[in-house]
């Protein structure tokens, strides 16, 4: 099908973001169950909760637009998990952690970007009720973002404390 409408676009890059979300929450509780850090554990377990209410959100947002939120596999997403599920096989165990949050950090900010495209456009559209509800969704990403660069960042320095010094 040719895109040929600026709410067609919104729509497909609407279904994009829910493909996305849809194989976080497939890959988040697999990633949450390799990591050891606890205080990375919790964090990650509360954005997959609130993953959820993004989904919900999403979904109301095609019911207000009377369309499915159905549509093509986010291949984005689908690069940035694969890549994430690859490095953990290869990583050493003592670094997996810090392996976590630099794929985490790449899917959140992946979702920053299409969720502020879709604010854009729900904005020029029009579409108030459904550039708050995005908005709400990139706040909740954002915020997530910096959690886990907060994350990576107390694992660098305790991963520093046990290097041997040269």
């Amino acid at each position: 099908m040719t895109i040929t409408t600026p709410q067609e676009l919104f729509l497909h890059e609407l279904q994009d973001a829910y493909s996305a979300e849809q194989q976080i929450l497939k890959a988040l509780p697999k990633v949450i169950e390799q990591t050891e850090d606890e205080e990375l554990k919790e964090s990650l377990a509360a954005h997959l909760a609130e993953t959820k209410a993004q989904v919900n959100r999403l979904d109301k947002l095609f019911e207000t637009l009377n369309e499915k939120p159905s549509g093509e596999t986010c291949m984005g997403m689908q690069g940035i998990i694969a890549e994430g599920e690859k490095g953990l096989k290869e990583v050493a165990p003592a670094l997996r952690d810090l392996a976590i949050t630099g794929s985490a950090a790449r899917i959140e900010y992946y979702e920053q970007v299409a969720y502020s495209n879709l604010i854009a456009m729900a904005q020029a559209l029009d579409y108030s009720d459904e550039a708050m509800y995005l908005q709400e969704t990139l706040d909740e990403e954002v915020e997530a973002g910096k959690n886990v660069m907060e994350a990576a960042e107390r694992l660098l320095e305790a991963i520093d404390m046990q290097m041997p010094q040269s």
